[in-house]
């Protein structure tokens, strides 16, 4: 369909052309110099100690939860308000996701309370996501979870250039993992990144990212090493030059774009009070700097929300859902522990309408979707 305004895009310019032509005249695709260097800038931007660029977020979650030693038996505290990689992480080690409540229709992030209350015995670990780019009470539920001696790992897939007490989401915790699908902040089509200040907990990244083994072949191309020796079970979990290359431009690009997505936002909020205050925009208020990774906004209670998007579809504006709770799918339905006592994600993902947000958004076309949404409401 072509949208009149669609729910995101991605414009790559002359620098990804030519950083990408660069790379494929290079000979050289596989993971090496210039995937070091989008590490390297990476670290620096966030002010992580170490940074290992990865196949996606989904395995960054997954090498985790690996190296946190999390396995069969245990349990690991998760929102059900988010995608569902955050949970299946928790299942590839053979592990059980609980579920814990969001905080409340103006904060879409998990909360301390419904951890506290989701607490077992069993409890390995506690995964919190950073909704839309928004943090998570990171002071109080680390303050939390060390006192219980409990890692916390950071789910920052929407929050490349998110900020909290001028230090970057992703950095707070144990680690944090990161994503550059095509609809992020920061695009590479796929691809992603796991941060860490933990030496020991860096290498064995590095080991679970390809195969366990030694030396890669750039380093053998370099004439670092002429073999290898495999001394962990790993995976293939590398990214590639070409996404790398991408990384380093869109990285140069994030704090102008993402300054751009805050200022669309603002926009959204005053125009929804004008034009239709019925719709309410969550987060008001909200402590830190986001980076406006989606505009989610809630429908009145009793509205039609199916009725809502096809009637914004017949505007030829593009609209979401971010998300159908993961307690909610029929994989998880039966098992799902924690599911019983989440009142208020079911109520806010009844609700929950995802409105285009992406920097080349013109203000004219944000009040073209402000009105359809005020004409598809019809109240």
């Amino acid at each position: 369909m072509n949208w009149v305004v669609p729910l995101s895009d991605v414009k790559f310019g002359i620098e990804e052309i030519n950083a990408v032509t660069a790379v494929l005249e290079s000979g050289w695709l596989t993971m090496g110099a210039v995937t070091a260097e989008f590490e390297k800038e990476f670290a620096a931007y966030t002010g992580a100690k170490h940074a290992l660029a990865v196949s996606n977020a989904t395995v960054a979650l997954h090498m985790a939860c690996l190296g946190l030693d999390i396995g069969s038996g245990d349990e690991v505290i998760v929102p059900s308000l988010t995608f569902v990689a955050t949970a299946n992480a928790v299942r590839y080690t053979g592990a059980t996701p609980v579920f814990a409540d969001i905080t409340s229709e103006n904060n879409l992030t998990i909360s301390l309370a419904s951890i506290e209350r989701a607490l077992t015995p069993r409890t390995k670990a506690v995964i919190v996501m950073h909704y839309g780019g928004y943090a998570c009470d990171m002071p109080a539920i680390l303050a939390w979870a060390e006192e219980r001696g409990l890692p916390v790992i950071e789910d920052a897939a929407h929050a490349a250039g998110s900020f909290l007490d001028g230090r970057h989401l992703g950095t707070w915790g144990k680690t944090g993992c990161f994503s550059f699908f095509s609809n992020k902040n920061l695009s590479t089509g796929e691809g992603g990144m796991i941060v860490t200040d933990d030496d020991a907990l860096a290498e064995r990244f590095r080991l679970l990212r390809s195969h366990g083994m030694t030396s890669l072949t750039w380093d053998r191309h370099q004439g670092h090493a002429w073999s290898y020796d495999v001394v962990a079970t790993g995976y293939n979990y590398r990214i590639d030059e070409i996404r790398s290359a991408l990384g380093r431009v869109q990285l140069s690009k994030l704090e102008d774009n993402n300054t751009r997505r805050r200022e669309l936002v603002s926009l959204y909020r005053d125009l929804l009070i004008e034009l239709c205050p019925a719709i309410s925009v969550p987060f008001r208020d909200h402590p830190g700097v986001s980076a406006g990774h989606i505009m989610p906004v809630l429908l009145p209670r009793g509205a039609n929300r199916l009725r809502f998007m096809e009637g914004m579809k017949s505007h030829g504006i593009q609209t979401s859902i971010h998300y159908p709770p993961i307690h909610t799918f029929t994989s998880f339905r039966e098992s799902a522990r924690g599911a019983d006592r989440l009142p208020v994600t079911d109520d806010v993902a009844a609700r929950e309408v995802t409105l285009p947000l992406y920097p080349t958004l013109s203000d004219e076309q944000v009040k073209l979707v402000v009105e359809a949404a005020r004409d598809s409401l019809g109240i």
